[in-house]
């Protein structure tokens, strides 16, 4: 059992679904909490994490944290020395997320609301990795710019999983098969984040 399965193993999915979806925990398939969104389908989770290699430690961003899921297993792979920084548009699901957080006991862990015009949490890195749990059109520079050098970011682009690497300041990219995420989008108030 590998690092990634004993953090699915530690954080049950079942906290983090609304209580009517809960006896869909163990489906491996996305499943809606509201706002137009869901919480991600775990083998896809899993996937984006082994590619993110997580160390105990470290310091990670967690953009569109949605329900709290992935916050929780970020926060249990970087363990207490190690900071989890998740952001969400919708203010109503990260306050729910931030609550399902709390139950974790991961104070090293937190949940906030995206702030207007900003994409991640700048004020807050650099981060050693960037999850990002929403598709961009391109690869985001701005979160590039949040990440520490050495770092990795894991980012649905346009369709494809990619692996952003920076690494003594250059960015390489791979390809990591196709998935299908809600798009990363600007609200109307200027806010950065997913639906």
């Amino acid at each position: 059992m590998d690092r990634v399965d004993r953090a699915f193993e530690a954080v049950p999915r079942t906290g983090f679904l609304p209580r009517a979806a809960r006896w869909r925990a163990g489906h491996d398939g996305p499943i809606l909490i509201g706002y137009g969104q869901t919480n991600s389908q775990p083998r896809t989770v899993a996937d984006m994490l082994r590619l993110l290699d997580v160390h105990p430690g470290q310091r990670v961003l967690d953009v569109g944290a949605g329900s709290g899921w992935t916050t929780a297993l970020l926060a249990h792979l970087v363990g207490p020395d190690g900071v989890v920084v998740g952001v969400e548009l919708e203010p109503d699901l990260a306050a729910w997320g931030g609550d399902n957080l709390a139950r974790c006991h991961a104070p090293w862990a937190s949940i906030a609301v995206a702030e207007p015009g900003v994409l991640g949490r700048p004020d807050r890195g650099p981060y050693d990795r960037i999850l990002v749990s929403a598709e961009a059109a391109s690869l985001p520079r701005a979160l590039v710019d949040q990440l520490a050098d050495p770092g990795r970011m894991v980012v649905p682009v346009a369709g494809t999983m990619l692996l952003a690497e920076l690494v003594d300041g250059v960015v390489t990219t791979s390809g990591h098969g196709r998935y299908r995420f809600v798009p990363l989008r600007e609200r109307r108030e200027g806010t950065l984040g997913h639906e």
